[in-house]
């Protein structure tokens, strides 16, 4: 009998010490912030309503990275906070991680407020339900440049199987460009990254001619000391500010007019330098960039 009690005794103990993990487990804090941040801490095992509303109200700001996370920031972080206090939401710039991963997140309506090319706020007007607030105002071309020493390379036809410097693949201007040739005959594209590395690609001769706004040329080389202007395509509405359905429409009136009110200069006034924009923005409507996104019908992602 005496062993018998010690054996059920030992057994308890063991059931006991068995159990005890998995209740620690179940009273252990969650790793998972329900804002996320930089500085975001391990929250309680039941998060507060505050932190999940705030979670769900917050909007994603976001453009394509034509600039490295660094620069971005400093032209992008003044204009979500902008935007935080005219709306009283959190507004967050989440700067992508490449071309590729913008146009992904893009094309599944993953940002709330962008700073878009025609071509993708076209597309994104016609299958996201966006709605655009305010475009640049200056003129839109793009330009294709060669080397001010070739002579031999007068007209855009001669650039088939040549390397011709672009900033990314799906950029208006390299679509632009590439309906100029035949599908079979193409030019050879050479994604850049950025307007000054096109341009640089071209006077170091990496690419026999690049491709650029016709803004960023007369920011590069106004003179044109440098380079020689071969094609010249047709005029394109600009760069637009758009805000998709999260953003319901008496907020988004708010935003046309805080983007086209004097206060707005501060934060605007980065943006307009990188452009090249000497005109400001001006009011913009989906009819501006009605039919657009046809650029945009090769693009993976896009041929919906």
């Amino acid at each position: 009998m005496f062993k018998l009690i010690r054996y059920l005794s030992g057994l308890s103990a063991l059931l006991l010490c068995s159990i005890a993990p998995a209740a620690d487990s179940a009273a252990a804090p969650s790793s998972v912030s329900f804002i996320p941040s930089a500085n975001a801490t391990i929250p309680p095992t039941t998060p507060r309503a505050p932190d999940l509303a705030n979670a769900a109200d917050a909007l994603i700001f976001s453009a394509p990275p034509r600039e490295s996370a660094e620069d971005a920031a400093r032209l992008y972080q003044p204009l979500a906070e902008y935007f935080a206090r005219v709306l009283g939401r959190k507004v967050t710039y989440q700067h992508p991680k490449s071309w590729l991963s913008y146009q992904q997140e893009v094309s599944k309506g993953g940002y709330d407020l962008v700073f878009d090319e025609a071509h993708f706020n076209s597309w994104s007007v016609a299958h996201l339900n966006h709605t655009t607030l305010a475009k640049l105002a200056d003129e839109n071309f793009f330009v294709i440049v060669t080397r001010k020493d070739n002579a031999q390379i007068n007209n855009v036809k001669q650039l088939a199987g040549k390397k011709i410097c672009i900033i990314g693949a799906a950029n208006l201007g390299a679509l632009a460009l590439a309906a100029e040739f035949d599908p079979l005959r193409q030019p050879f594209m050479i994604e850049s990254g950025s307007w000054a590395k096109v341009y640089q690609g071209v006077l170091d001769g990496k690419c026999l001619a690049g491709s650029l706004p016709v803004s960023m040329l007369r920011k590069l080389d106004g003179a044109g000391f440098a380079t020689n202007t071969i094609h010249r395509s047709r005029r394109l509405p600009n760069y637009a500010f758009a805000a998709g359905p999260r953003v319901p429409p008496e907020q988004q009136a708010k935003l046309m007019r805080a983007l086209m009110s004097p206060e707005a200069t501060r934060a605007l006034e980065p943006l307009l330098a990188a452009n090249g924009a000497e005109r400001g923005l001006a009011p913009s409507s989906k009819e501006d960039y009605a039919g657009l996104e046809v650029y945009l019908k090769d693009t993976w992602g896009y041929g919906r």
